[in-house]
Formats: C-alpha cells, sequence, structure tokens
C-alpha cells in the first residue's frame, strides 16, 4: 500500500477517534457506533484495563492506579493543562519547521512568521486568563449580593443552602465537587482550565474558544498557501502536462497533484488534517455555548431543564392514563352503547396525546441582547452590585 494512502486511513482513523471520544455522548450519535466506541473509550477499555491489571498484579495495583484517577478527575490539578500548553508548542514548533523555510513565498509574506506566534501567543493569554481568573467563588461576604443578581425560579432553583459551604445557595449557583466551592452562575468545570467556568470567566472563555478556531482556520489557510506556492514556484502543473503528458484538466491533475503533495509536503498535510479536525471540534464547542449565551442558559442547567421536563411529562402522563382510567371506568358502569367501529377506534387519539406540551419557562431569559450583555458584563462586577454589597453590610 502506498504511503499516502496509509497517510489518509490513519487520519481518517484518527478522526473516527477523536470525535468518538468527545462527542459520542451527543444526543445525535445515539446507537450509533460513534456512541458505542465512546463508551469503549470512556469506560469500557478502562474497566478491562482495571480486570487485567487486578488480575496481573493484584489489589494494590489497582488502589494504585484509582489514585491517580482520584488525583486527575477528581482533585485541581495542571495535568491537562500541561497537555494544552505541549499540545500548542508541538504544533507551533512543528509548522515552523516545516514551512517557515517557504515563507516569504509566492503567496504569502514574511509578516505571516510574526503575526502566528503572536496568534499564538494571544491564545496562550486567553488560556492564562481563563484558568486563573475567579470563576464566582460565592462566599459568606457576597452571598447576598448574589441572590439579589440571580433570583429564584422555584422550578429548577429553591432557596436552600449549600450542605458543605453552610451558606445559602443563590439560584443557578453550584456547589463543585473538584474545586470545593459554591460557583455563580457555574456552567461546568474545565480540566483543561483547571477551574470552574462561571459567572466571571464565561467571556474568557468563550473568548478562548472563538479565538482558538480562529487560529486553526488561519493555520489551515496558511499552510493551504504554502503548498501552492510550492506548486507554482516548481511548475507543478507545467511538468506534469508538458513532460508527462497529462491531460490540462482538474480531474486528470488532481490524483497527480495530491500524490506529489503526500510524497514531498506530507508533514504540512498531517497538520493541515489535525487543524482541520480540532477546529471542527471547536466550533461545534463554540456553537453549543454561544446557544446557551444567547438564552441564558448554562451546560449546568441544561442538565436541570431536562430532568425537570422529564419528570414534569411523565407527571402528565399518569394524570392522562389516571383520567381516561376513570373515564372508562365510569363508562363502563353506564349504559351499554354499541361498540365504534374498527376505523373511528384506529383513528381516535390516545388520552396521552392530550398531556400537553412541557414548556421550559426559562425566567432568566430577557433577550439576546440583554443574554450577551450579562456573559461580556457579568453582574459581579458592575457597580450596582458592588452598591448592593456595601448596603448590606
Amino acid at each position: 500500500m502506498d504511503v499516502q494512502w496509509l497517510l489518509i486511513i490513519h487520519g481518517l482513523l484518527t478522526l473516527l477517534v477523536v470525535v468518538s471520544f468527545l462527542c459520542g455522548q451527543w444526543p445525535i450519535f445515539e446507537g450509533t457506533p460513534i456512541q458505542r466506541i465512546h463508551y469503549f473509550l470512556t469506560f469500557g477499555a478502562y474497566d478491562y484495563f482495571l480486570r487485567f491489571v487486578g488480575s496481573v498484579f493484584g489489589e494494590k495495583a489497582i488502589n494504585a492506579i484509582l489514585s491517580v484517577e482520584y488525583f486527575c478527575c477528581d482533585r485541581p490539578n495542571p495535568v491537562l493543562q500541561i497537555i494544552y500548553l505541549a499540545i500548542i508548542g508541538i504544533t507551533y514548533y512543528f509548522i515552523a519547521k516545516s514551512s517557515f523555510s517557504y515563507i516569504p513565498g509566492y503567496y504569502l509574506s514574511g509578516f505571516h512568521r510574526y503575526t502566528s506566534l503572536l496568534g499564538v501567543g494571544i491564545g496562550v493569554f486567553f488560556f492564562l486568563l481563563t484558568s486563573f481568573t475567579d470563576p464566582g467563588t460565592v462566599k459568606a461576604e457576597n452571598v447576598s449580593q448574589y441572590q439579589s443578581a440571580y433570583p429564584y425560579d422555584n422550578i429548577i432553583y429553591t432557596e436552600k443552602e449549600c450542605s458543605t459551604c453552610k451558606i445559602p445557595k443563590p439560584a443557578r449557583s453550584k456547589h463543585c465537587s473538584i474545586c470545593n466551592c459554591c460557583v455563580a452562575r457555574f456552567d461546568h468545570h474545565c480540566g483543561w482550565m483547571n477551574n470552574c467556568i462561571g459567572e466571571r470567566n464565561t467571556r474568557y472563555f468563550m473568548a478562548f474558544l472563538l479565538w482558538h478556531l480562529f487560529l486553526c482556520l488561519y493555520g489551515i489557510v496558511a499552510l493551504g498557501f504554502v503548498l501552492a506556492g510550492r506548486l507554482k514556484e516548481l511548475r507543478v502543473v507545467y511538468i506534469l502536462t508538458v513532460y508527462y503528458g497529462i491531460e490540462n484538466s482538474f480531474r486528470k491533475l488532481a490524483p497527480h497533484v495530491v500524490q506529489w503533495l503526500l510524497g514531498s509536503y506530507n508533514t504540512q498535510i498531517l497538520l493541515m488534517v489535525f487543524l482541520a479536525v480540532v477546529s471542527l471540534l471547536l466550533a461545534g464547542f463554540f456553537g453549543y455555548h454561544a446557544n446557551l449565551c444567547r438564552t441564558n442558559t448554562t451546560t449546568n442547567e441544561t442538565v436541570k431543564w431536562q430532568d425537570h421536563m422529564n419528570w414534569q411529562r411523565k407527571v402528565n402522563e399518569a394524570r392522562a392514563s389516571a383520567a381516561a382510567l376513570k373515564a372508562s371506568i365510569n363508562g363502563m358502569s353506564s349504559e351499554r352503547k354499541p361498540p365504534d367501529s374498527k376505523w373511528k377506534t384506529f383513528f381516535r387519539r390516545s388520552p396521552l396525546e392530550d398531556t400537553g406540551a412541557v414548556v421550559k419557562n426559562n425566567i432568566y431569559d430577557r433577550g439576546i441582547l440583554h443574554n450577551v450583555w450579562e456573559v461580556i458584563s457579568p453582574p459581579s462586577t458592575r457597580r450596582s452590585f458592588l452598591r448592593t454589597k456595601s448596603k448590606s453590610s
């Protein structure tokens, strides 16, 4: 098998594994091989590994692995932060080593040597800003201000006390078991940032995702122009048509050009595939969180609303079933009527269809402009929040 086909197969398998690992739990992949691969990668493989270690090395080895898992997954640690810095550093190194010798080139000026470094620097800046900014820790000193900023909806949020922090839990907050604190407008705990994403740093998290999406697209386009410039400078198309007699059409030339690129510039091709995969994942993740910002909802609230609506739907169905059973018993006790025709019985609506749709009543959704502004300018950074604090003290 040719090297280029091996590279293509490797790239497709890498794409499948990455998508399955990161996105396999999405509803769109339910019941598909991607969901099964995701389960194997996240649960099945680890379970088989623990069984193998236990059978070969004994229980002490399993306990050692579980202690490492506890450190990496259940406590704050910089492992994924180091991995992020390694990924972005190694990727930039390979791009610089393989392509900077062709810049300036036919299509790119030498200016891009510096803009690429600047782009990576800004990406790392947003990463550090998200990682080390307080996500909105709720303390005894500011809990009353957060309660004023986020009223209870008495649906998914009711007035209660955090059993760990021993302070009232403001609406939209959640106690993070990893960080061991309550976070206002809690979205999720991000292992890559080693920090919660909450009220005060959601804006930086969104900027991080958007900038890295643009950075990946910039890398793909720049590498594409590098390869296009090499094609032009080496007159590959001219050589193929004049010396090898290949017809000057896209359909005839494309396979030969691709073969030449894979043979001569496979590093750039692999980098473009890697950046394309990452950009697709970033685009999906940014789009998901942008929609949450548009509706003033968090990932935590999405789960809460889903559980609430499923419960409400089951309650409505139970009420409808009870009403239908009662009507059926009453009908049996009344005068016997002639049976309906088979066609009428077939097209009759089920009582469960009359339960009505369950409506999501999100009181925090006040229009797209207000919702986006709340992310850009969180309540705790405004003067009104500080005034409320001074009045309550």
